[in-house]
């Protein structure tokens, strides 16, 4: 992917007061990115629908990078993804192959990983005449990285990719490797934790996980603890402007997530208050036991 050190520390920069990065963490990037120390990113694609990099591409902001298109510049640190990156082929798998022979990257992965069939209901590329399987090329490159970082709950714990009847066997990235993994949820998650994980993971100051594997610089708190509609009169119908929709199954008190924070597009709008549900897609039991668990299905 052609991501330029200038546009993903303008990113930072814009996102800063949003997912807590500092003005010391923006200068500690910024020195990596000058002394050549700043790690080679690896960004990995299996079971999933794309979204969280729909999520990352529609990235918006007031001043410059303002959109994707601002983005997607010089090649710098983010070195492979399958949608986005110039080369194909052979090229686009010598820069895998040059990274794992170095070593010490960061590899992100966002979608499940398909364990049946020998793993080759996914493939994530061909060497040669060989096609390698996306469960082999996890596993492959998990070993040699200083960081794996889910990106959104399909690489976390298997997510909509791995609901009944799971045909594939769809697993998350640690259930697969056996590393721990720092899990960057939500379906999608907002483009802000994204770099927000990044930054941190090539700073090392992720901090804290949560049981789960999620930063409770991102995940502490539920999003009913911080919904502006808490302690409003609840609602039994849809459509209620500044009304709780907790009567109507939201998953919001039993969800930990920054959306009423942080908001989507640009701080346009979140899920509630558009007078719909959170539908728990941050939690490691999305999509089904969490949305029965919200509907008082089966306990």
């Amino acid at each position: 992917m052609n991501l330029s050190r200038r546009d993903f520390l303008n990113i930072c920069k814009t996102s800063a007061m949003a997912v807590g990065l500092t003005a010391l963490d923006i200068l500690r990037l910024e020195e990596l990115f000058a002394n050549g120390a700043a790690p080679t990113v690896l960004w990995l694609q299996g079971a999933g629908c794309t979204g969280c990099s729909v999520s990352f591409l529609n990235y918006t902001a007031s001043a410059k990078p303002a959109s994707a298109a601002d983005i997607l510049l010089d090649n710098v640190n983010l070195a492979y993804h399958p949608n986005v990156m110039d080369a194909a082929g052979s090229s686009a798998v010598k820069i895998i192959d040059d990274a794992s022979a170095k070593g010490g990257y960061i590899l992100v992965v966002e979608g499940g990983v398909p364990t049946a069939f020998g793993g080759n209901a996914c493939v994530a590329w061909t060497r040669g005449d060989k096609d390698v399987t996306f469960k082999d090329a996890v596993t492959g490159l998990a070993a040699k990285a200083s960081t794996i970082i889910c990106i959104g709950t399909c690489a976390a714990w298997g997510g909509l990719a791995a609901a009944a009847p799971n045909p594939a066997a769809v697993r998350g990235v640690k259930a697969v490797t056996g590393k721990n993994t720092i899990n960057i949820a939500g379906c999608p998650p907002h483009p802000d934790w994204i770099v927000w994980g990044i930054a941190k993971a090539m700073l090392k100051q992720v901090g804290t996980l949560d049981s789960y594997g999620r930063p409770k610089a991102l995940y502490s708190s539920t999003v009913h603890d911080r919904c502006p509609r808490r302690g409003t009169e609840e609602t039994h119908t849809y459509g209620q402007d500044g009304r709780c929709v907790k009567e109507l199954g939201c998953c919001g008190p039993a969800t930990r997530a920054a959306c009423p924070g942080t908001r989507w597009n640009n701080g346009t709008n979140w899920c509630v208050d558009a007078n719909s549900l959170c539908i728990g897609c941050t939690e490691p039991t999305f999509p089904l036991e969490t949305l029965r668990k919200a509907a008082g299905v089966g306990g």
